[in-house]
C-alpha cells in the first residue's frame, strides 16, 4: 500500500503509476448479490449450468460489477493521511476488455494523470485504473477514473 501524508504528496505524482491494489476474488455470491440489487439476471452472471455451456464457459461476473470494485481496489492500494473526505466524482472513459469468470482473481494497477485544486482546499485527480485479472494478459477493465479529497 502506497501511504502519503497529505494531498500535497499527490503533485509529483502525476503521470506516475501510483499503486497496485490487493487481490480480489469474484465469487457467485457476490454475482448473485449483484444482480438481485442491479435485477440485471441475465443468465451468463447467474444460471451456472447454462453459463458453463456458453460463450464463456462459466458464468462471468457483470462487467457494472467489476467497476463497482474500484473503491476496493483504491482502499486497499492507497491512503492519504490528513484528508478528511474522500469522494467518487465519477468516470470519463470506461472499457471492459475481456470477460471476468467467477472465481477470478482481480487486482487494479492505477496511474495518476492529473490533479486540479478544487473548492476547500481540495484536490480532484483524474486516475487511470486497469483491472487485470490473474493469469490473462489482457485486462478485464479501464477505467478513467475522478474522485475528489479534502483536506
Amino acid at each position: 500500500m502506497k501511504v502519503l501524508e497529505n494531498l500535497a504528496d499527490l503533485l509529483p505524482l502525476v503521470g506516475q503509476e501510483v499503486a497496485v491494489s490487493n487481490w480480489i476474488t469474484v465469487t457467485q455470491e457476490q454475482v448473485n448479490l449483484f444482480a438481485q440489487a442491479t435485477g440485471d439476471h441475465q443468465w451468463i452472471h447467474v444460471d451456472v449450468e447454462r453459463a458453463k455451456a456458453g460463450p464463456f464457459g462459466a458464468p462471468i461476473a457483470h462487467g457494472f460489477l467489476t467497476l463497482s470494485l474500484l473503491p476496493r481496489f483504491f482502499e486497499s492500494a492507497l491512503e492519504i493521511r490528513n484528508s478528511r473526505m474522500g469522494v467518487n466524482y465519477g468516470l470519463n472513459k470506461v472499457r471492459f476488455t475481456s470477460p471476468v469468470p467467477v472465481g477470478s482473481r482481480l487486482r487494479a494497477r492505477i496511474k495518476l494523470l492529473g490533479c486540479d485544486a478544487i473548492d476547500q482546499g481540495g484536490l480532484q485527480m483524474a486516475w487511470a485504473v486497469t483491472v487485470e485479472r490473474e493469469g490473462s494478459d489482457k485486462p478485464v477493465c479501464v477505467a478513467e477514473s475522478l474522485t475528489r479529497r479534502y483536506p
